[in-house]
């Protein structure tokens, strides 16, 4: 096979990686929280509940945002019924998941997992703007933030948390052109309620980060006109809009789901060029920027039968998809797209966190274990700060049925503050390596520090509770770098990653 190529020039970049890049998602579905994160009385649980074990994990995953509380779940969701003595909690039926919520876990010990976490995890909240509205959201921001002397902030000093909780960064409300969201709108119906709590928000604080509901996939029928629409009553209220998308095979076509992050850019650019067109309609110098903040490999197709047959269980095991060596590097690849895009995409949570679609699993009072997945994320959080390069391939192509053409080579590459360049690559071939080469013009280069590749004989390959370290990174030989460029052959369906200085 002829080599793929590109040059690496520092003149020539996307932009810096905001570190939200690398967030993540807690929703209240399935697992993900109540013996997910949250475990009273596992052996690895400290006094709040939380297991330490998974709160390990996250760190080492690098997440710097977490989403909460949904998602579906927050359109129906009542944050009152989520705070004060945990005795006094009601238990509510979701109508999302068809599940009981207990409420044993609510937004005091949401704000307690981020600080366990560590400094860098920020809050993320989304308000309920399906069943309820304004008045919801402006009490649920002075619980939060305001400092005290108020009826709502004296409450929260008399739940047992004195200080703020200093949320910055909001969503008004989740998926609202889904026609499965409880409280579902049209975009003018949406649009209206969207800019209304938008603005009494910046009247409590004016400096708070809003995101506004985009799309919930490029594939919808309202696409395109659903942003237009939402931007034209919104665009100087917010900063973001929100895009959503998940991948998984259809029909046994490998070769287009390992071609998916093709889809993830066109819709990041179709977005762009909408904001920008609203922008310029407006005469508004002002930018929107884009929070995808629900991304991942999910085997959809499965969930509409787990669902429907539940009968209001407390955190049934739904939506837990076991990832595949195959399933990682199409993750990759989807992780490739966003840092490619780090101009515009400021925000991006990975969904979800544990148990459901998510890179860490856990068993009710026995082990936590990496998924496949988990290994590009972490990856990526630790080398991928920095700024991004513009990476622009030549490469051998394969045909593909939903995409056409497609490039057998997906890469980026970001130079971190002190020089040293990390690769992002993923060979989309299931039968043979791809050579690579690389031209370094100007990054004064001169050593290959590791080259770590996440690949498998057997593309079906997973970590499971039998067997959690199946599939672990493996040191690639051979990578070289001499007289300014870099060669290096891709093993057969793989992620990689190619560290330099």
């Amino acid at each position: 096979m002829r080599p793929a190529r590109f040059t690496l020039d520092p003149a020539f970049t996307v932009g810096a990686v905001n570190p939200r890049l690398f967030g993540s998602f807690v929703e209240h579905l399935g697992r993900c929280v109540y013996t997910g994160v949250f475990e009273p009385g596992h052996p690895a649980a400290d006094a709040e509940g939380l297991r330490q074990d998974v709160l390990d994990l996250v760190r080492e995953l690098g997440v710097t945002a977490v989403r909460y509380p949904g998602g579906n779940f927050v359109s129906g969701y009542k944050w009152e019924d989520s705070v004060g003595p945990v005795e006094d909690r009601p238990r509510r039926l979701d109508l999302a998941w068809r599940s009981t919520e207990t409420n044993r876990f609510g937004l005091s010990e949401y704000i307690a997992f981020l600080k366990k976490i560590g400094p860098r995890a920020e809050p993320m909240m989304a308000v309920n703007l399906g069943t309820r509205g304004v008045a919801e959201a402006l009490e649920l921001q002075e619980y939060a933030n305001h400092p005290s002397g108020t009826a709502l902030s004296d409450l929260r000093a008399e739940h047992g948390d004195k200080d703020p909780f200093g949320i910055r960064l909001w969503c008004l409300g989740n998926e609202m052109d889904g026609p499965w969201q409880t409280g579902h709108k049209t975009a003018q119906e949406y649009g209206r309620v969207a800019a209304e709590t938008a603005r009494a928000m910046r009247q409590i604080d004016p400096d708070v980060e809003l995101v506004a509901c985009g799309s919930s996939s490029q594939a919808m029928e309202t696409f395109g006109a659903w942003e237009a629409t939402v931007l034209q009553e919104t665009y100087d209220l917010v900063d973001h809009i929100s895009l959503h998308a998940y991948y998984e095979p259809h029909d046994g076509d490998v070769d287009s789901f390992l071609a998916s992050a093709v889809d993830m850019e066109s819709f990041i650019e179709n977005v762009v060029a909408t904001c920008d067109h609203v922008g310029a309609r407006l005469k508004s110098k002002k930018r929107i920027n884009l929070s995808f903040d629900e991304w991942n490999v999910w085997y959809m197709s499965r969930t509409e039968a787990q669902v429907s047959v539940l009968d209001w269980p407390e955190a049934p095991r739904i939506l837990e998809d076991n990832y595949s060596v195959l399933d990682a590097v199409v993750f990759g690849s989807l992780l490739i797209a966003l840092l490619r895009h780090a101009d515009r995409v400021t925000v991006a949570c990975l969904a979800q966190l544990v148990n459901v679609i998510a890179p860490i699993m856990t068993e009710p009072g026995g082990p936590a274990w990496r998924q496949t997945t988990f290994f590009p994320f972490s990856q990526a959080s630790r080398y991928g700060r920095g700024e991004v390069l513009d990476v622009r391939v030549d490469s051998p192509t394969y045909d593909t049925a939903k995409y056409g053409e497609a490039d057998l080579l997906h890469a980026t590459a970001v130079r971190a503050e002190d020089g040293s360049v990390t690769v992002f690559a993923v060979n989309r071939s299931r039968t043979e390596a791809l050579p690579l080469e690389v031209a370094l013009g100007g990054l004064h280069l001169t050593e290959v520090v590791e080259h770590s590749a996440l690949a498998d004989a057997d593309p079906d390959a997973r970590n499971t509770l039998a067997e959690p370290e199946r599939v672990v990174p493996h040191t690639v030989d051979g990578t070289a770098l001499a007289d300014g460029r870099l060669t290096a052959a891709l093993e057969p369906l793989s992620w990689n990653v190619i560290r330099l200085r």
